[in-house]
């Protein structure tokens, strides 16, 4: 971070004290602990974003006929599935 911006967080009591004790047992300051939390929560939000915005471009279709499609290549060396044991 090369700016910081000091903001006023107003928790319930419980919810502050919770976050004393996860940052003491973490060995981080409060500060620390609400800043990844925020950012955690930021990049999880991107994230279905990013998935949603992807799947409204999907061609089902064309997924479908590919999926479908008869032949192909046999895998190259090391990229077949892995045997199975009477085990598993």
């Amino acid at each position: 971070m090369s700016e910081t911006k000091t903001y006023l967080l107003r928790l319930p009591r419980s919810l502050k004290k919770a976050v004393e004790q996860q940052s003491k047992e973490d060995g981080t300051s409060i500060n620390q602990f609400v800043a990844t939390a925020v950012a955690e929560k930021i990049s999880a939000l991107q994230t279905a974003e990013y998935f949603a915005s992807r799947e409204a471009r999907a061609d089902f279709k064309a997924f479908d006929k590919l999926m479908r499609r008869r032949g192909g290549k046999r895998p190259r060396a090391g990229d077949e599935l892995p045997t199975r044991t009477k085990d598993e």
